[in-house]
């Protein structure tokens, strides 16, 4: 069936799946256009949204915007009681200074300093926090009794301090040591992820949980861990009061090797004994962790702007396309003087794309299944829109048939391959593999699985729930461009990720090649059609982590 879908795509001589211009559009309305991409995120990247922030006059503008076009579509609204939102709630933290926090070792201080040496902030909404407790160096603080590993054995956190090291344990073993294998060689898996550590620390009553920073395995330098000292955000939810720990950040590496040789530990050994199965966690002698802080709390809600196309046959089963429509909003002057960080490509073009993919699906013939189209917030303050989508959801995600999400495009030009995300999670892999092979073009894995970009973006929520996803993400690896190959692809990550990732110039540009993001915004239009023409429930993989959840609402899906 996802061949019979994919011929009604027509793909040009030279390059296949390149994406329309104007004069193609007006022959075949159901391509994706590149000059109705560009004209989007010129709107959503101008000045007049301020980078697009939650709870800002500019983010306020984004949700008004996108409720305007999906309306113009004609899809009909798919928020709360036929609404176009889903309301967040949400509140934003800051550490104020000075902050107090320092290691105290058989009575002897080591002061750290915010940003310097540690970046410490909460997600309750608290007033003040005052921690004086031991630590325990927890190793990777993973519990995967489906992996038969469990750092913590006997091990009480209970208003204690949880020190972990980042990533999990297979990562940068040495070949042919024990543990090879155990958690995916050197694909991080969701054990290896911080906010893993935070919520397994929390699950045990910990007061407090640090992670020490490396960059290799963090996957980012210490300046982009540091780079909001004290300052977090989190959604109001019902548990939050005493749900998570009440201090949460990183610990420089330094800091960390200086406490550790104070309290007659060598981290390094310590690192080579927590990736074998026989470690546990212990209670680090003499050493305890002091904190002293007042916390500024704010109020504010946002929105996740959703729209739906109803099925005809199967209106209950839900197909969703997705895109943070978020951005950095407004900070320090650069060079130039600019102020704003417009988000151009990170997410305003995936917004851009799930507008053109509702396009083509709306001109085409009626699907069988329903496709929810959404725009979620917060995704830079930690995927808070779409998790909060993910606990209390419109559409049931038992029958959800899967996430397929775009989040920092190709704007090179067409690409001989699609850079899968997260390789061996689930089916929709195949699917991906199929749909590419349709357009000439192969699959290639990202290249630095150990990052667990994953774990670090929108469709993340989702996947936790047990709906199989789907990322486009351009950052996880090189593509093979027809110009320049896979050279020009690494230069062409090298130049955003370098310079433009998160910053002022992260700017629309006209002269962008866009046939690339279109082929991309193609392939999840082809499997949404497939997908949504049959009956078929794609599945997690064998030794997924996310596996184990949607088994449990099998008898929700029909494939009758």
């Amino acid at each position: 069936m996802l061949l019979r879908a994919l011929t009604g795509l027509i793909f040009g001589a030279a390059v296949a799946g390149c994406g329309a211009g104007d004069e193609d559009v007006a022959k075949n309305p159901a391509r994706i256009e590149t000059a109705r991409l560009s004209a989007i995120v010129r709107e959503l990247a101008s000045d007049d949204y301020e980078g697009r922030a939650p709870g800002t006059p500019g983010g306020r503008k984004t949700v008004e915007y996108l409720i305007r076009r999906f309306n113009e579509l004609g899809l009909d609204p798919g928020g709360v009681e036929g609404s176009w939102t889903h309301d967040v709630p949400m509140i934003h933290t800051q550490v104020e200074a000075p902050a107090t926090m320092q290691f105290v070792v058989d009575g002897v201080p080591q002061p750290l300093e915010q940003k310097l040496n540690i970046e410490a902030s909460t997600v309750r909404e608290v007033d003040s926090i005052l921690i004086d407790a031991p630590v325990v160096f927890v190793g990777f603080g993973a519990y995967a009794p489906e992996r038969n590993w469990d750092d913590y054995g006997d091990i009480d956190l209970e208003a204690k301090v949880a020190l972990f090291l980042v990533n999990d344990p297979d990562f940068a073993a040495e070949p042919g040591e024990p543990v090879a294998g155990v958690f995916g060689n050197r694909r991080m898996t969701y054990y290896g992820r911080w906010t893993y550590k935070f919520e397994e620390a929390a699950r045990r009553g910990a007061a407090a949980a640090l992670v020490i920073h490396e960059t290799g395995a963090a996957g980012y330098g210490w300046n982009v861990a540091s780079s909001s000292p004290g300052e977090n955000y989190a959604v109001v939810h019902a548990d939050m009061a005493t749900a998570p720990v009440m201090l949460q950040g990183w610990l420089h590496g330094d800091a960390a090797s200086a406490l550790m040789a104070s309290a007659g530990y060598d981290l390094e050994e310590l690192r080579k004994q927590a990736r074998s199965p026989d470690f546990q966690a212990f209670e680090m002698d003499g050493a305890r962790f002091e904190a002293e802080l007042s916390v500024a709390v704010e109020h504010f809600e946002s929105s996740n702007v959703l729209a739906i196309l109803p099925g005809e046959a199967h209106p209950d089963e839900f197909l969703m396309v997705a895109a943070h429509w978020d951005a950095y909003g407004t900070g320090e002057p650069d060079e130039q003087g600019r102020t704003v960080r417009p988000g151009a490509n990170d997410d305003a073009l995936g917004i851009a794309g799930v507008l053109e993919i509702a396009r083509v699906l709306k001109s085409g013939p009626p699907l069988q299944r329903s496709v929810v189209f959404a725009a979620w917030t917060a995704e830079e303050s930690g995927l808070l829109g779409s998790d909060a989508y993910a606990r209390d959801p419109i559409y049931p995600l038992e029958t959800t048939v899967a996430n397929l999400s775009l989040d920092i495009l190709n704007t090179a030009g067409p690409a001989r391959d699609v850079v899968l995300v997260g390789e061996g999670q689930s089916e929709l892999e195949d699917d991906l593999v199929r749909a590419a092979a349709a357009q000439g073009r192969s699959v290639t894995p990202e290249s630095l699985p150990e990052n667990g970009l994953f774990f670090r973006a929108d469709h993340f929520p989702m996947a936790r729930g047990g709906v199989p996803v789907l990322l486009i993400m351009q950052i996880a690896g090189a593509a093979d461009l027809v110009d320049g190959g896979r050279q020009a692809g690494e230069q062409w990550i090298a130049d955003y990720v370098g310079n433009c990732y998160h910053q002022t110039c992260d700017a629309w540009d006209p002269d962008w090649d866009l046939r690339g993001a279109a082929q991309d915004m193609e392939l999840l239009q082809a499997i949404i059609e497939d997908l949504g023409n049959s009956r078929r429930w794609p599945q997690w993989k064998a030794g997924s982590e996310f596996k184990a959840v949607r088994e449990q609402s099998a008898s929700a899906r029909s494939e009758e």
